[in-house]
């Protein structure tokens, strides 16, 4: 897989250094509090585990499964929620995780539904972010880093449902993915 790699933008030490980091803001900002983070399927699933082992709070969790790209490369500018979170919100503070925040689309439509339903309140919290695509404007809350214009894979993140094993954050080289 490696070889399907055109760079390297964040290796394995550069992520967990930086979820250390994420950690202890979201354990700071949220002490006393009660949490519930929404890890949001399929892209952010191993940086949510990681990101609450570094959270030292007694917290929920759930899981939201939403696309907006189907087997594209590109948004389609339509999201459509797959798997909803499994209870109420009403009341708790909300960490909405993702994995990369492009267009922010699906961000911009996933808070205003969970703002509908009453939480105490809603932040996002995204592992990268590719502000030179941005359609929406989107808060970002928790930031782990921002990334060129790229196809980028690795730490849950895929092409064609490949390459989320990846322990580092690269690039895909062109060549893969214009077959």
């Amino acid at each position: 897989m490696r070889a399907d790699i055109e760079e390297i933008l964040y290796s394995e030490e550069a992520l967990n250094a930086r979820l250390t980091e994420l950690g202890e803001q979201i354990t700071n900002d949220y002490t006393g509090k009660p949490l519930t983070v929404i890890s949001i399927l399929k892209g952010s699933n191993i940086f949510t585990s990681d990101l609450v082992r570094k959270i030292n709070l007694p917290l929920k969790m759930d899981f939201m499964a939403v696309s907006s790209y189907g087997n594209a490369t590109e948004s389609t500018g339509v999201v459509r929620i797959i798997k909803d979170l499994d209870g109420s919100v009403e009341g708790e503070n909300l960490l909405i995780v993702e994995d990369i925040v492009d267009s922010g689309l699906t961000l911009k439509y996933l808070k205003e539904i969970l703002l509908t339903r009453n939480p105490a309140s809603v932040k996002i919290c995204t592992l990268l972010d590719k502000p030179a695509r941005r359609k929406e404007s989107v808060n970002i809350d928790y930031l782990g880093f921002e990334v060129p214009d790229g196809f980028i894979v690795g730490y849950g993140i895929d092409y064609a449902e490949r390459y989320r094993n990846l322990p580092y954050v690269g690039i895909l080289k062109r060549s893969v993915y214009e077959k």
